[in-house]
């Protein structure tokens, strides 16, 4: 048993130990907030996060900015955000390309941070369908149709393109051509919105994102969609199948959001910032506006999100490796 004395002593030594974290929790935010997107702008990435600033700013009584930082499959603002300071005022909002990137530049000894410690999860945001994409030019209307058209015609040259090395794209494109014997040219680009514009133009030939980069070209028909690779169709494309009716089982993935801090960000202001992203989700409003770009707000826990994360590494790794994927 502690003596009075003994206890008093452990006490002041807590204090001083909490001190450094309480004092900046009870005081977060007091200036600005960033949140890094490591995208150009115009992406759903991006989009997302603008909307989630746009609701922080009003709830929190301090501006929250985006801020994009494109290029290397978003591994130069993931980057950024691991060695900015652990104090809440530098976020990140990452998609499913993070732990797809982090494998691939690992492979390359090219790993600027470490996806396993340099980050602390905040919340999950969105989850967004993917779709493939092609060129309307492209005479296939589904991927095993443009599959069979590389496979029996080997004059065609055609090319795919990514958000970047170690992207999903990235990882569809290298999947298809090993699995399939088929050829294509990987053209990497710095996000979805430049991978969109190549693809209006005619440059590419298969591409894709999530579901609300490209939902309205689809409907008009200036792009056309081969496949979406959630478990089941999509009501907003009843029409496509999924990668596995298609016989891409490996193709299959949930197209997440989610918010991260550096490492070592105080507990307290981790969970601060989960509650008020958690509110800020869960909002009917912020679910309306969700909706219409076609994403659904899913609000977690830290825990939720991190353990997500590993969860894809074990997944992608095994395949990443397989195609030989490196972030050169």
């Amino acid at each position: 048993m502690f003596s009075t004395g003994r206890l008093a002593g452990c006490c002041l030594l807590f204090a001083a130990a909490v001190l450094p974290q309480s004092v900046p929790a009870q005081t977060f935010p007091a200036r600005p907030v960033r949140i890094v997107v490591p995208f150009p702008a115009g992406g759903t990435t991006d989009i997302i996060a603008r909307l989630v600033a746009q609701r922080m700013s009003e709830t929190i009584g301090q501006p929250v900015v985006v801020e994009n930082r494109g290029g290397a499959g978003g591994s130069i603002g993931a980057d950024a955000v691991a060695k900015a300071a652990p104090d809440g005022y530098t976020i990140l909002m990452h998609n499913i390309t993070f732990p797809l990137a982090s494998i691939a530049l690992a492979q390359a000894n090219r790993a600027p941070y470490n996806i396993d410690t340099d980050f602390a999860g905040i919340s999950i945001a969105a989850n967004v369908p993917l779709v493939i994409t092609a060129h309307p030019s492209v005479p296939a209307n589904n991927l095993r149709e443009f599959v069979a058209l590389l496979q029996n015609d080997k004059s065609l040259k055609y090319n795919y393109g990514s958000t970047g090395p170690g992207s999903y794209m990235n990882i569809v494109g290298e999947v298809i051509k090993r699995d399939e014997k088929i050829d294509m040219a990987h053209i990497p680009l710095k996000g979805a919105a430049p991978l969109k514009q190549e693809l209006l133009a005619g440059r590419l030939q298969l591409g894709g994102d999530q579901l609300s980069s490209s939902l309205a070209e689809i409907r008009k028909g200036a792009l056309k969609a081969l496949a979406t690779n959630a478990p089941q169709r999509l009501a907003a494309l009843p029409e496509v199948p999924t990668v596995r009716e298609l016989g891409f089982p490996k193709l299959e993935a949930e197209g997440w959001n989610g918010l991260f801090a550096p490492a070592k960000t105080p507990r307290a202001i981790v969970m601060k910032l989960n509650r008020e992203i958690g509110d800020i989700l869960r909002a009917p409003e912020t679910q309306e506006t969700f909706l219409k770009q076609g994403v659904a707000a899913v609000p977690g826990s830290p825990e939720e999100l991190g353990d997500w994360v590993k969860a894809e590494l074990a997944r992608w790794t095994p395949i990443i490796q397989a195609t030989g994927i490196k972030a050169d």
